[in-house]
């Protein structure tokens, strides 16, 4: 991902937020999003990154940006441990279901494992169906980890999923 690519990043993410969790998370937190401000955040983020955080992007065949992912190291509190974590995966809701997700995520996957990381986690709104699917596919499993996040006062339940990397 390069500083240009943020605003269509930040198109996706909103989008993919607006689409997957409707009637997940309260709509006003929805309503609310700005594209204009995650494009200043991804536009931050990016530039300063100490380069252990990964953003890939995919594009169709015509060359349009229709997905990102964003993966590095799992933390628990403020603390590093050896694990990799996929922080965000997104695709265009009008590109969903064509492999721009599955070719972002077997990056990551990749990715964390070159790094000589032994697994990857992620976390997923508990009710998110399609997404646990989509990762339950690529060899992810529930680990039995949940915690709410609080979203315009209302605890929204994540669950995470872990898989084992080749070292």
């Amino acid at each position: 991902m390069t500083l240009a690519d943020c605003d269509r990043v930040a198109e996706i993410r909103v989008g993919g937020w607006r689409s997957a969790y409707q009637g997940l998370i309260p709509q006003s937190y929805l309503d609310g999003l700005s594209v204009e401000e995650d494009a200043e955040r991804r536009r931050m983020y990016l530039s300063q990154g100490d380069g252990s955080v990964v953003n890939l992007v995919a594009e169709d065949a015509d060359g349009e940006l229709v997905g990102w992912a964003c993966h590095g190291p799992y933390r628990e509190g403020e603390v590093l441990t050896g694990d990799a974590e996929l922080y965000a995966i997104y695709v265009h809701p009008l590109h969903l279901g064509q492999g721009a997700g599955r070719a972002l995520l077997a990056r990551s996957v990749a990715g964390c494992s070159a790094a000589g990381h032994g697994r990857v986690l992620l976390w997923v709104l508990k009710g998110n169906d399609r997404a646990r699917r989509f990762y339950e596919r690529a060899g992810f499993r529930a680990d039995g980890a949940e915690e709410p996040f609080e979203v315009d006062g209302v605890a929204v339940p994540e669950v995470r999923y872990a898989r084992a990397l080749a070292r």
